[in-house]
């Protein structure tokens, strides 16, 4: 039978790419995205494209059940993929800011998951495969609340792919560096709601750090790969008889990966501070 995959954040980015990748491979995509005018140019392309919004616990239950219904009630993977960007100091965090960017980047995560993992245990069989982040290995300055999520996210999986063990549902994290994505961009608009940079004590450092990353084409970063290189990986993910926990992709996840077992925090500290 053909296979079947639920993939989110589906209108650009590393969720477009993969669920193109996905479907000339031969699996039956459903590629998931938040706002209807990306789902309609989805369908376009000839995709099943529910619309699920992970801030929306309606949307997330509907659209799964659109899904289950165009399946026969069977789903083999789910890729958790999409949310955004707050940038910005830690001190400079307002709770709403906070509670915005985790609901958009772990709790409806969760719910999701939770709603698919039921489907796959009757059927003896599935793969969750979350795309997490080479920050949710090492912080660096100004992405905390990013990486905050990503952490999170990190130690849910952990928990969740140990107490699946022998259920036939394999969850597995995808830990990309920099990938050309439109995420810098979109992240702009939460930075200008929620961060008040002008009466910040840093100031300074928002002039002369921050602001010129968020505003300017400065053009890829370094190591920057395209989002082929995410999706390579979770072909190997879905399709690999027995996955590995985790996958790293770039070299700065490999970097960061390899820092966090051979030195003390306040040298990675140190590092981090000079990127």
């Amino acid at each position: 039978m053909q296979k079947t995959i639920l993939i989110t954040g589906c209108s650009s980015g590393i969720g477009l790419n993969a669920a193109r990748g996905l479907r000339d491979r031969g699996w039956r995509v459903f590629a998931a995205c938040r706002q209807q005018r990306d789902c309609d140019r989805m369908r376009a392309e000839g995709f099943d494209s529910p619309c699920i919004d992970y801030t929306d616990a309606d949307s997330i239950a509907a659209g799964l059940v659109q899904v289950l219904e165009a399946t026969g009630g069977r789903l083999d993977a789910l890729f958790n993929n999409g949310g955004h960007q707050l940038s910005g100091a830690v001190e400079d965090l307002p709770r709403d800011g906070l509670r915005a960017i985790f609901e958009a980047n772990f709790f409806g995560w969760h719910d999701l998951t939770r709603q698919v993992i039921p489907v796959m245990r009757a059927q003896g069989h599935g793969r969750i495969v979350q795309c997490s982040s080479s920050l949710g290995l090492v912080s660096i300055p100004w992405r905390g609340a990013y990486a905050a999520t990503k952490h999170a996210l990190e130690a849910l999986s952990d928990t969740l792919r140990i107490e699946l063990r022998g259920s036939g549902i394999d969850v597995v994290l995808i830990e990309p560096g920099p990938i050309t994505t439109p995420l810098r961009k979109k992240g702009i608009a939460y930075f200008e709601r929620y961060i008040d940079w002008e009466h910040s004590a840093r100031r300074a450092a928002y002039e002369a750090q921050l602001l010129p990353r968020l505003y300017r084409d400065t053009g890829k970063d370094r190591f920057e790969l395209p989002p082929e290189a995410v999706t390579e990986k979770l072909i190997r993910a879905l399709e690999a008889r027995r996955p590995r926990a985790r996958y790293y992709v770039t070299v700065p996840t490999y970097l960061t990966g390899y820092l966090r077992r051979v030195l003390p925090t306040r040298a990675i500290d140190w590092i981090v501070t000079r990127i």
